[in-house]
């Protein structure tokens, strides 16, 4: 099959014709400001030093530890240039769950900011003790190897080409109900799609600058706005915190235009000194997901004549999937809007047979921005995607003028921050303990976070375990954000007939008691 298929490689060599001295990344804590010409330099000179000495291929996967920088973009460019596979790993994970994934997708190659050295190496020499049950460790590679705009480097760079996109270019690592990562594949097609939908559904322009601070180990990060303006030609204006000060600063020097994040940030912007006196006056608009936006915030924002777009997306399927048009911002305040332009949705009941309008079912999504499925997950994949549409596992209803609406989520796991959090990761830890017989975390409303874990243990004795003992040891295996803030313990667990512990008597029980 002939190869046709522009790849996300390619983007950055497509730009740097069009448009070469359009600036096309500003990088706020070095002040360096980079042209498309001088970006897609940078990329074609890394991808020549990672085939060429560290032999990287076609679908190599290369992990990435580290914080927003111009390098991670650098990365992202050149793996995708060699038709090889990168693979961001979360900087707030313990070293016990970022051994779970190397082990997982087995990196050829694992780049390292400066900050992340030391844990790299911990990484790369706990993965050699181990190497015999698994692939060879992977290599280590500093960003402060990394070669820059060298034209004489890039000028030998052979870029992969695609027949049809389909080829994974990102492994972006989320948590099951099971509590084991599982690795979603993104491909050169899924991003383009997701590019095109976002350009068409939110109107993106290649004027548009955008403040960029979601780490990129997330989907939001790269994919909410990086990737899509790229595909047309914005300016992305890197972060390296969600520090209100520090953002409403930039969009001000910057002139940015369109801004995303999660409720937590907008909330404290909204709530910081310097909201009520910074000039916003360039933004379109400020598009908000992970969870839903309360609406004292989307009302603050419309006070200064800016609109706050909800939105809905998920890390398998695209992440921009719905569009809320701003004229609809205060008025269907709440809804994540109607399905982007390439895509479909439907809601469903137990049988995958369409719901009445107005009622409750799982949201369920077709279209060319849904992912290729898990890494090395047949049957999990099978299972999401059966019938030809991706199933979220998210609650949601339709309204009689076709806007949609999340009311709950099916799986069994809340959003902290904008984290997603499964109670059965956070549960195998506590059971690990060995105080601990029993033991079910749920999420309970917090006003900074919107949820938070709350876990209900039973000791094995009476009287011995403490909470600060069973905190620290969770602090051990876990990030912060998947530590339960409240520790209660319990005599037993109230479960069903088949064992299953009913989690909707203990929210009834603990989270509506601690809230009188």
């Amino acid at each position: 099959m002939e190869k046709t298929f522009l790849g996300l490689g390619e983007w950055l060599e497509r730009r740097a014709q069009l448009t070469p001295e359009k600036i096309g990344l500003v990088d706020v804590e070095s002040g360096v400001r980079l042209s498309y010409r001088a970006l897609n330099e940078r990329a074609l000179a890394l991808a020549v030093l990672l085939s060429e000495d560290y032999g990287v291929g076609p679908g190599e996967r290369v992990a990435v530890l580290a914080y927003n920088a111009p390098e991670y973009l650098d990365a992202l460019f050149a793996v995708a240039l060699l038709g090889a596979i990168l693979v961001p790993l979360n900087w707030r994970l313990t070293i016990h769950e970022l051994l779970t994934i190397m082990r997982d997708c087995e990196p050829r190659l694992l780049l390292h900011d400066e900050e992340h050295s030391q844990r790299a190496s911990e990484l790369v020499t706990a993965l050699t003790s181990t190497a015999g049950s698994a692939g060879p460790a992977p290599r280590l590679l500093s960003w402060a190897a990394f070669p820059g705009e060298d034209q004489r480097l890039a000028a030998r760079a052979r870029p992969f080409a695609s027949a049809d996109g389909e080829e994974p270019v990102l492994i972006l690592y989320t948590s099951g109900t099971t509590g084991v990562p599982k690795g979603a594949m993104l491909s050169h097609r899924m991003i383009t799609w997701n590019a095109i939908n976002t350009q068409i559904s939110w109107g993106l322009r290649d004027d548009d600058i955008t403040p960029t601070f979601a780490p990129f180990f997330h989907a939001g990060g790269l994919n909410v706005l990086t990737t899509p303006l790229y595909h047309c030609g914005g300016t992305v204006v890197l972060l390296r915190s969600s520090d209100p000060a520090l953002i409403l600063r930039t969009i001000e020097a910057e002139r940015c235009t369109v801004v995303f994040a999660v409720p937590t940030v907008f909330q404290s912007m909204l709530e910081h000194p310097a909201f009520a006196t910074t000039d916003l006056s360039s933004l379109r608009f400020c598009v908000t997901g992970g969870s839903s936006c309360p609406l004292p915030v989307i009302r603050g924002y419309g006070e200064r004549g800016v609109l706050l777009r909800q939105g809905y997306g998920l890390t398998e399927v695209g992440v921009n999937c719905f569009s809320l048009a701003p004229e609809d911002a205060l008025r269907k305040a709440g809804s994540v809007g109607r399905p982007v332009f390439h895509s479909r949705a439907r809601i469903v009941d137990e049988r995958d047979q369409d719901v009445a309008p107005g009622e409750v079912g799982e949201l369920v999504l077709a279209g060319p921005h849904v992912c290729s499925g898990y890494w090395r997950r047949p049957a999990e994949t099978a299972e999401a995607a059966r019938g030809g549409w991706w199933h979220t596992g998210d609650l949601a209803r339709c309204d009689e003028e076709g806007y949609y609406y999340i009311v709950g989520r099916k799986k069994d796991l809340f959003i902290s921050g904008g984290e997603n959090v499964y109670p059965a990761e956070v549960e195998a830890v506590l059971l690990s303990h060995p105080g601990v017989a029993e033991a079910a975390v749920i999420g309970r409303p917090d006003p900074r976070w919107g949820e938070v874990g709350l876990a209900i243990v039973v000791p094995r004795a009476p009287g011995v375990l403490r909470p600060e003992e069973l905190l620290a040891f969770c602090g051990e295996r876990l990030a912060r954000y998947k530590i339960p803030k409240q520790i209660i313990f319990a005599e037993a667990l109230p479960r069903n007939a088949m064992g299953k512990v009913l989690k909707a008597e203990l929210r009834a029980r603990y989270v509506q008691e601690g809230e009188q």
